[in-house]
């Protein structure tokens, strides 16, 4: 962690220029925590965790992440429009250990959204499996024989205005999860450009879905952290 027990930001000036319609944040790096085995961040919503194909997606958290910490190592993924906390490795020994955790389920994620429409109940579970829509592709879509499991809860933390903020708690981590599960229940998140549609879609300009909180197990003896960003929404 910081010498202040803060966070921190750290620019990082020496990444590809962009020369498509992909615009990344000019941003500096939030690091939420950092010490001999791992480095937490807030990723800002709009840049690719990991690069794309070709130089023109070049820029991504990873690049920027190594920027500043040279043998940073890629442990999970959120999608480029999502927005909060991250957390990567530092040795292969780290990695290794996050990555079981992630395969066992055992570290737990919380997402706030922003979705359509006034949610009726107060909590709920959507258990749907979901398979990538190929032709359509990344679109993930629902497929009762062929799809994985997946399945999240949810609570409503706040109603009004024709929107409900809610907060979601991924039990799998299938790949638009999320995204898809809010759509297929009759609330899309907001400004979502692939399963939000018309006044939903222009209701926000970005996708209204934020990594909050990140609980986990430390690679060096296994205390148990759990780290958080505020939603900028």
């Amino acid at each position: 962690m910081p010498a202040d027990g803060r966070s921190r930001r750290i620019t990082c000036r020496s990444l590809p220029p962009l020369t498509s319609d992909y615009a990344p944040p000019d941003t500096p790096l939030s690091v939420l925590h950092e010490d001999h085995e791992i480095v937490v961040v807030d990723k800002p919503s709009g840049l690719l965790s990991v690069p794309g194909k070709g130089e023109h997606l070049a820029d991504c958290l990873m690049a920027r992440v190594a920027l500043a910490f040279p043998t940073a190592l890629l442990v999970h993924r959120l999608d480029r429009d999502t927005s909060g906390v991250m957390v990567f490795a530092l040795t292969p020994h780290a990695q290794r250990h996050l990555g079981l955790q992630f395969e066992k389920r055992q570290i737990k994620k919380d997402y706030v959204a922003r979705v359509w429409g006034e949610m009726a109940e107060d909590s709920g579970t959507v258990d749907l499996p979901l398979i990538v829509d190929w032709p359509n592709r990344p679109r993930q879509m629902v497929d009762h024989e062929n799809g994985r499991a997946a399945v999240t809860e949810w609570k409503v933390a706040k109603r009004g205005g024709g929107e409900t903020r809610v907060r979601l708690f991924p039990q799998t981590g299938r790949s638009h999860q999320l995204r898809v599960h809010m759509r297929e229940i009759g609330h899309p998140i907001l400004g979502d450009p692939f399963y939000a549609e018309g006044e939903a879609l222009a209701a926000a300009d970005r996708l209204m879905l934020h990594s909050e909180r990140l609980r986990l197990r430390h690679p060096d003896g296994g205390k148990g952290l759990t780290f958080r960003a505020p939603p900028p929404f």
